[in-house]
């Protein structure tokens, strides 16, 4: 399943990085720490998914669905501050020090990001919910299905949800778009095509994990909003693209784009065959 895929990629790459000295550098210590947040994102959504397809969905309990909401808003708002971190650490070009102090305050503003999502699942515990209706419409746990099934008034958990994704999300991808008009502006100054290449080269990879982040992010935000008169089918295929193709496809990308790595993954696969 696409989940196998995602956690074993991400699982890998993590490997690769930790068992391979020449990889201990900071854009390599970005990366396993963006491994290591969708291996997370991947581990939140299968317990419910499972109860889904193999159990029945009202065993899971109303306290359990609120706190997989907060995680996977959680692993969110961390893996954006992680592509910024990496775009950033792309355009300064730092030394490790430096680039080491820089992944620390960018972390540590995620973090505080992070607390501000704890008032999410108590403003929907508060709400009443309107007794027979079914509070999932996909197999795991979203924020906006379960204000829907709210019998009352929900304006205030919209607007706490816009302030949290308009001060996270929406403001990691102004500061990515910034960092990298900037980073092109001082790359097209390179005299020699080679390096302009070279440097250009470089910053694909980043390029694309942004795209395959932030696309299904503001995706599943769209047709949440305006897209309600879509089929069921249609908002469940998008939740899924969501939580499931970015994990599956920055390992992809990261292995393709990246020699290292590539070679890094391919070691530890030969090791794992040998024992």
């Amino acid at each position: 399943s696409m989940y196998t895929v995602a956690l074993t990629g991400n699982c890998l790459i993590l490997l690769a990085v930790k068992r391979t000295p020449s990889l201990h550098q900071p854009v390599y210590y970005f990366l396993s720490m963006l491994a290591l947040t969708d291996a997370g994102l991947t581990l939140s959504t299968m317990p419910t998914t499972l109860a889904v397809l193999w159990f029945d969905y009202r065993l899971i309990g109303f306290n359990a669905c609120l706190v997989q909401i907060f995680f996977l808003r959680s692993f969110s708002v961390v893996e954006s501050s992680m592509l910024l971190a990496m775009s950033f650490d792309r355009f300064v070009a730092s030394p490790p020090l430096c680039a080491m102090q820089l992944s620390s305050q960018i972390m540590s503003s995620s973090g505080l990001a992070t607390v501000s999502l704890f008032p999410v699942p108590f403003l929907l515990k508060r709400l009443n919910y309107c007794p027979g209706k079914i509070l999932l419409s996909h197999s795991f746990c979203f924020h906006a299905d379960v204000m829907k099934q709210a019998c009352a008034d929900i304006t205030v958990s919209i607007l706490y949800g816009l302030y949290v994704v308009l001060s996270t999300v929406g403001v990691d991808s102004s500061l990515i778009v910034l960092s990298y008009i900037l980073n092109l502006y001082t790359v097209m100054g390179l005299a020699f095509p080679r390096e302009l290449i070279q440097a250009l080269n470089i910053c694909v990879s980043h390029i694309l994990a942004v795209l395959v982040f932030y696309i299904p992010v503001i995706g599943v935000s769209m047709i949440h909003h305006f897209g309600r008169h879509l089929p069921h089918i249609v908002h469940a295929l998008v939740a899924y693209v969501y939580l499931t193709v970015p994990p599956v496809l920055n390992p992809i990308i990261y292995s393709m784009k990246s020699k290292p790595i590539r070679e890094a993954m391919l070691k530890v696969l030969r090791r794992k065959g040998q024992d």
